[in-house]
């Protein structure tokens, strides 16, 4: 549905798009990640065709979108970050208004998209009056007016409260089963929850692109343990550990009154906990805690992301 290839896009001398190449097939929602500044963005202006790419080609269902920029657009629905709606416009004027220069036809897209994106009990409001989640629904409900077979969000959660926010996933959950989704988001959570694929974007260059479960499986399996003693000192049992197998590293982490406390890093997938506890045992102290601690999402994107400085 959607092919990237080998696509750069230059800024004066700052090159902020790399070479990216990447695709996505009818029906996939797709979690474009990244630090700020990494290039996300920048990548989605160019797949809607509101920047041209300095090179490389983007294809819409196959045809370059280049070369016929009116048909490709018509195919896809767009919510950048803030919305640009307008404020004194009542919701329901607002949304006739986008049907008429989108040529569609309100009197059948209005009502069905204000039961969809949950605004019919607040169609009579002015936009300006209206909460940030009902602003960011009258946002997607924009989008959404021309029956588009991709929908592209731009930080599509950002500034809602927790509950909207789960209103929110679940209207873009509902909506993606029938469209092609690709969300920019640095909620990692939200990811997980909504995305069957990840691409990760650093410094303007794809650091990974992988199926969301297959990600976390591949980066996930390294591991840390907690562990918090009494009856030694943490010299004594940094050096202890250190001769553990499978014991990569040890650090001191936060510790209750009179106990000592380490987070060891594990190596490989090896489970140190058995050697750990007999370890404590023949030296005699005391074992208060031991607790497993896997790599989240979080910890995966950090470690993609971080091999260089944020651009």
């Amino acid at each position: 549905m959607i092919e990237i290839e080998n696509v750069s896009r230059d800024f004066g001398s700052v090159r902020a798009v790399d070479n990216v190449s990447f695709s996505v097939q009818k029906g996939e929602i797709v979690g474009l990640l990244g630090p700020n500044g990494a290039g996300k963005t920048t990548t989605m202006r160019m797949i809607t065709g509101f920047l041209d790419p300095s090179s490389g080609l983007i294809k819409i269902d196959g045809q370059d979108i280049s070369a016929d920029p009116k048909s490709s657009k018509a195919k896809i629905g767009y919510m950048p970050e803030s919305a640009p709606l307008y404020g004194e416009m009542i919701v329901d004027d607002y949304l006739r208004y986008v049907a008429a220069v989108q040529g569609a036809d309100a009197e059948a897209k209005v009502p069905l998209l204000a039961s969809v994106c949950g605004l019919t009990e607040v169609m009579h409001k002015n936009i300006g009056d209206l909460s940030r989640g009902y602003r960011q629904r009258v946002g997607l409900a924009h989008s959404l007016i021309n029956d588009p077979e991709i929908l592209i969000l731009d930080e599509p959660t950002s500034g809602l409260d927790p509950n909207q926010i789960i209103e929110v996933r679940n209207l873009i959950k509902e909506i993606g089963k029938t469209r092609t989704v690709i969300i920019s988001t640095h909620i990692l959570s939200e990811v997980e929850m909504l995305c069957d694929r990840v691409v990760i974007i650093s410094r303007g260059k794809i650091a990974a692109d992988s199926p969301t479960g297959e990600l976390h499986a591949r980066y996930g399996h390294k591991a840390s343990l907690r562990i918090q003693v009494s009856g030694c000192t943490l010299s004594a049992l940094t050096k202890a550990l250190k001769n553990l197998p499978g014991v990569s590293g040890v650090s001191q982490t936060e510790n209750e009154t009179n106990l000592t406390a380490a987070l060891v890093s594990i190596s490989g997938d090896e489970d140190i906990r058995p050697n750990v506890f007999s370890l404590v045992k023949e030296n005699g102290w005391i074992l208060y805690e031991m607790a497993l601690q896997r790599n989240s999402l979080e910890d995966v994107f950090r470690t993609l992301t971080t091999a260089g400085a944020e651009s």
